[in-house]
């Protein structure tokens, strides 16, 4: 690991300690290079055979000159040779060099490609900057740097942007430069494919230090509590737990003054950390419904107009989640008369973990039901509705946090069938598939899906065979389904997410 590598885990470790102005091994003097592929030449010679090559923001120390060469030794590769004056920039090691350090952080922060460099002066303005400079605005101002150019590099390499050879190995070179430096990154697969994902030391710092501006802790709240980069493999007591500190993160940010593209965005967070929580908490039995509550008030305190292309996305995540839980947020419903002829639902526990909906009726009760399934999500038993023939029940099954279906309940020839409608054709994803309301005659009912999965985002409003429960119509904006302007109903109209 560079002296800067060893000096920027030292001032981060400080930031939480009674501060001590940091050494550095005595050295003529350090370099960064600025330009990708730059060769580290076994001779001060533009011919000489270049022993390696160098990427944006490798730290080198220099132990001499020659000619117009700098004499240089690389810790990363663990290499001496010579990098030409023209390619690499000495700077300043020593406090009052600082603001010329954060200067430049500031112009390279939102260059695109130019990530790894970044990473290199904020070590060097780590390794410079006075201790008060740290704790201070301008230390907040050089980690919410840090934090937004490692995690641009993650999404860099998430998204598949570098296609040719060429921007393959720059973008392989940032990653083994900014490791360098001692910033880290994790690796989780979501939908297939890897995804990697900045680990979020430097945002972290900044909360800790109390300082920086309200758009800066915003940022690290955010980045903090991203759902795609939630590790996977956490059990239900520990998701729920991360998902609480999330809620308690965000909670901590003024959204006030923030301008309102930011704004939207805390709101969008706070939405889908609090839908989650709702179902982790009806999951154990609890008090959901205040958690329920919140997550649809912060949905509705997003400001439409205000966001941005790249929003648009994350809100339709965000009303999904939030849709998917939102049975939680009504009243429990009223017991049914046992003495009704009409079929209603009540559930019993079956194998550990497991709730078994049971069918009854008047002549049918929980030892001997019309019809019986068991299942390991949460069965909403308030979203039960029979149709008016009393041939057909639809209820909300939630099978994660952010996955809802439907189950269909039809009688046929005199016997009961379970069938289930899920958001879409693919693995669980984000998404939800819910009743919409009955088409009279028994034979149809309206269906509102909205699904994102595979790297497909799709919301539709259907009219659906009971028996197949196959698409008969289908449109995109309910106004353009007449079945829809008859025959919704009122309450799914009242209370859904779907007509935002």
């Amino acid at each position: 690991m560079s002296a800067w590598g060893r000096a920027l885990r030292i001032a981060a470790a400080a930031l939480a300690l009674p501060f001590a102005p940091l050494a550095l091994a005595d050295s003529p003097g350090l370099a960064i290079v600025f330009a990708d592929e730059t060769p580290l030449r076994s001779a001060p010679r533009d011919s000489a055979k270049p022993l390696a090559l160098l990427w944006k923001g490798d730290a080198l120390e220099i132990r001499g000159e020659r000619l117009d060469y700098l004499q240089v030794y690389d810790h990363r590769l663990e290499r001496g040779g010579f990098v030409s004056a023209r390619l690499a920039r000495r700077v300043p090691m020593d406090a009052s060099g600082a603001p010329e350090l954060l200067a430049v952080l500031r112009f390279v922060r939102d260059a695109p490609g130019a990530e790894a460099l970044a990473i290199a002066y904020a070590a060097a303005y780590i390794q410079a900057a006075s201790a008060e400079s740290i704790r201070g605005a301008e230390g907040a101002e050089a980690l919410d740097a840090l934090g937004t150019v490692a995690q641009r590099l993650a999404v860099r390499a998430s998204t598949g942007a570098a296609a040719g050879k060429a921007a393959q190995a720059a973008l392989a070179g940032h990653l083994e430069v900014a490791a360098s430096y001692g910033v880290a990154f994790t690796t989780l697969e979501r939908e297939g494919r890897m995804v990697l994902c900045y680990d979020g030391d430097a945002y972290r710092r900044l909360l800790d230090l109390g300082q920086g501006d309200a758009r800066q802790r915003a940022r690290a709240a955010l980045a903090l509590t991203r759902p795609d980069c939630s590790p996977g493999e956490l059990q239900p007591a520990g998701k729920r737990a991360a998902d609480e500190a999330a809620a308690a993160l965000l909670d901590r940010v003024a959204v006030e003054p923030l301008p309102g593209y930011l704004r939207n965005r805390v709101h969008m967070r706070r939405a889908a950390v609090w839908s989650g929580l709702a179902f982790q908490r009806a999951r154990r039995g609890e008090s959901a419904q205040p958690a329920a509550v919140r997550a649809l008030e912060e949905l509705a305190r997003v400001r439409r107009e205000q966001l941005t292309d790249g929003d648009r996305h994350a809100y339709a995540d965000a009303a999904m989640r939030v849709n998917a839980s939102r049975w939680a947020a009504l009243p429990a419903p009223a017991p049914d008369s046992a003495g009704t002829s009409r079929p209603r639902i009540t559930t019993a526990a079956g194998d550990p973990g497991q709730t078994c909906v049971l069918l009854v009726d008047a002549r049918h009760d929980a030892s001997n039901p019309l019809a019986k399934r068991c299942t390991w999500g949460l069965v909403w038993e308030g979203s039960a509705t029979v149709n008016r023939e009393g041939n057909a029940l639809a209820l909300a099954v939630q099978h994660t946090e952010s996955w809802r279906e439907m189950w269909v309940l039809r009688k046929a020839g005199g016997k009961w069938t379970v069938r289930s409608l899920p958001p879409a054709a693919a693995s669980p994803g984000v998404g939800y598939a819910e009743f919409a309301g009955w088409v009279p005659g028994g034979k149809q009912l309206l269906v509102a899906r909205e699904a994102s999965g595979d790297g497909k985002y799709r919301r539709e409003y259907a009219l659906v065979r009971l028996d197949t429960l196959a698409t008969v119509g289908q449109a995109a904006d309910p106004s353009l389904l007449p079945a829809f302007q008859r025959w919704q109903d009122p309450a799914w109209k009242r209370s859904t997410v779907s007509l935002r």
